[in-house]
């Protein structure tokens, strides 16, 4: 049994993957920032799995407070993470990058050397696309610490509780019959479930081969971005026309929903990401881990429930 450091264990990805690491036989460890990030990690488990996760205070940005947390911890699962901010990609360096890089510094000085980095697909350091840029340093820094290192790089992910599908969702909810995708809707992506991804991850930690190692990860095929808004209103059992609609006036919208803070599936900076597919080898996870990924097809019928009332993990 190894004690494992993850954070973001309140987030999406890492409520999928405590249970796993739980069920493994591991000890989680789950930094927190706060009681209300700790109550929603223990309300997601069960009587007996809360046993097996301890808390401590934490904050990826502030490196004062992770040598404490750091204290008896064989591993850990760097999670945290932002996709987007209002503040000029400020808060996607302090966190994505910066916040990586104290997580490393806090492991090399504390002895921890095993370290699961949770990439992202299709990256790369380019300063007019934020959170790629941030994420791609992050990225750099984990690979040049000197820890026995592994980098999990998924495409968008699955299942009840996340990000992207459920903001599709609450447009389809809010349109008035159409339902717009940016530019030509022929941006790729190849959707992973989060249940295969919490499995990678633990397979990552129990597998000393998988050091050094770069995963590319997504499901057994690309979607396009139309081709996912149709597959969420079959999931919702909803009807609506997919209308394309030109970037400079998607972007203009974005833009409006950024400034009253009101969700919209792409930020403007993503955007500019869609020029970028982001898709990895159709074989990388059955090749490197050995199991063929869910396919999504027919599977997004949570969305017809509200993010918040849709089930925790099993």
């Amino acid at each position: 049994m190894s004690t494992i450091l993850v954070t973001g264990g309140s987030g999406f990805v890492g409520s999928y993957v405590i249970p796993e690491l739980i069920d493994g036989g591991h000890r989680v460890v789950a930094l927190v920032r706060d009681d209300a990030s700790g109550g929603r990690i223990l309300r997601r488990l069960d009587a007996a799995r809360r046993g097996a996760v301890e808390l401590r205070r934490g904050d990826v940005t502030r490196p004062d407070t992770l040598p404490a947390a750091l204290e008896g911890i064989d591993a850990i699962v760097h999670l945290v993470a932002i996709a987007r901010d209002r503040n000029g990609g400020a808060d996607l360096r302090s966190v994505n990058t910066e916040g990586t890089r104290n997580v490393v510094e806090a492991a090399r000085t504390a002895g921890v050397r095993r370290l699961v980095h949770q990439g992202a697909l299709g990256v790369r350091d380019d300063p007019s696309l934020q959170y790629a840029s941030s994420k791609a340093k992050a990225e750099a820094l984990v690979a040049v610490s000197g820890l026995d290192w592994t980098i999990l790089k998924p495409s968008l992910m699955w299942g009840p509780r996340d990000g992207f599908f459920n903001i599709v969702a609450d447009l389809v909810r809010v349109s008035p019959g159409v339902v717009p995708v940016p530019g030509d809707g022929n941006a790729r992506f190849q959707p992973l479930a989060i249940a295969d991804m919490a499995r990678i991850v633990r397979a990552t930690l129990e597998r000393p081969e998988t050091i050094g190692g770069r995963y590319e990860l997504g499901g057994p095929r690309y979607w396009t971005y139309r081709e996912i808004t149709g597959e969420v209103l079959r999931g919702m059992g909803r009807r609506r026309a997919i209308v394309p609609m030109p970037l400079p006036i998607i972007r203009l919208i974005a833009a409006a929903a950024e400034a009253v803070r009101l969700p919209f599936p792409v930020a403007t900076d993503q955007l500019r990401q869609l020029r970028l597919d982001n898709i990895g080898p159709l074989d990388g996870v059955e090749r490197a881990f050995g199991f063929a990924p869910r396919p999504m097809e027919g599977q997004l019928g949570y969305l017809q429930r509200r993010t918040r009332d849709q089930d925790p993990p099993a």
